[in-house]
């Protein structure tokens, strides 16, 4: 064959071929592959997967109260970072009451390292924390030492304002300050305070705290499910359940109120503590505990563009 024919014959083979090819390609751009396209003509492009917003959260910001009374004071933890923000006095302490009730049963846990835990001390530790117990608490408290108990506390949770009160190691008048017992909640929350075997157990009974504001019945069945818990919205509380121990004191010896709130969560745990004279109904704590549902519910960080209902906690006056 001579040259020039073949070289002609190429060429109409190349181009015979890339007139086939191209109806193929468009195929496959307009969907009209049998195997992947639904035809219509337009280049199917995947839809971007959907994003879920980030769930609302305790966050640092302004709070705003109209607090008539000798001490009030807030702080919170972020427990991813460490970092402890709140009101400027948040090193000032205040008597810890009940609420230091959740360490001394964390200790007792823990120094058990690895005994039994019988049914006397079990049924101990739970009222401790559930009905706020005080005989509960002082059996726990005496068989962990006494004062060795709150010196543990101090030199474990790493706090910088406790004092333990002077000349009498009873628990309820330990100094605490609201930035110190944010650590406190974390140092139960990471398993320091009662040990990897208790921890969640004890999370579990401050989640199941029981009786509201006014059922404060006698020293072993005192209500304590009220506080922050009642200002977060259900957003909040749906994530998880929120451990909390509150603390008071009816009419201590400076004639005041001591009423403070303590709440635990996997992201944060947040302290808010005060004192202030008798209004009201004079057996309960219940502006206290408006407080510091007042507080929880300001520092609620919404998601991005989304309604957020929080509960309304009205202060009243003193």
């Amino acid at each position: 064959m001579r040259p020039r024919v073949a070289m002609v014959l190429a060429i109409v083979a190349v181009l015979i071929g890339g007139v086939m090819l191209v109806p193929a390609a468009y195929a496959k751009l307009s969907g009209g592959d049998p195997l992947g396209g639904i035809g219509g003509g337009v280049a199917q492009v995947p839809a971007p997967a959907p994003t879920t917003p980030p769930a609302p959260t305790l966050s640092a910001g302004p709070v705003s109260v109209n607090f008539k009374g000798r001490f009030f004071s807030w702080a919170l933890m972020d427990r991813k970072t460490g970092k402890i923000s709140g009101a400027r006095n948040m090193a000032a302490t205040n008597s810890t009451e009940s609420m230091i009730k959740a360490w001394i049963v964390s200790d007792y846990l823990r120094e058990l390292d690895g005994k039994p835990l019988s049914a006397q001390r079990r049924q101990q530790a739970v009222t401790a924390i559930r009905d706020s117990n005080d005989n509960s608490a002082e059996a726990l408290y005496n068989a962990g030492g006494r004062k060795p108990v709150l010196q543990r506390l101090i030199k474990m949770c790493k706090l910088t304002d406790t004092k333990i009160y002077p000349d009498r190691a009873k628990w309820a008048y330990t100094q605490m300050s609201p930035r110190d017992a944010v650590r406190m909640g974390d140092c139960i929350g990471d398993g320091t305070a009662a040990g990897p075997k208790w921890t969640k157990w004890v999370l579990n009974e401050m989640a199941h705290v029981r009786g509201g504001v006014k059922d404060q019945k006698s020293v072993t069945v005192q209500g304590g499910h009220w506080g922050i818990v009642d200002g977060l919205p259900e957003s909040i509380t749906a994530q998880g359940p929120v451990s909390i121990k509150n603390g008071f004191t009816m009419l201590w010896d400076d004639g005041q109120w001591h009423v403070n709130c303590l709440a635990v969560t996997d992201d944060w745990t947040l302290a808010v503590m005060m004192r202030y004279p008798p209004a009201g109904d004079p057996r309960t704590p219940s502006y206290g505990a408006k407080v510091c549902a007042s507080v929880a519910t300001q520092l609620v960080t919404p998601q991005p563009g989304a309604a957020l209902k929080v509960p309304q906690q009205p202060l009243g006056k003193l």
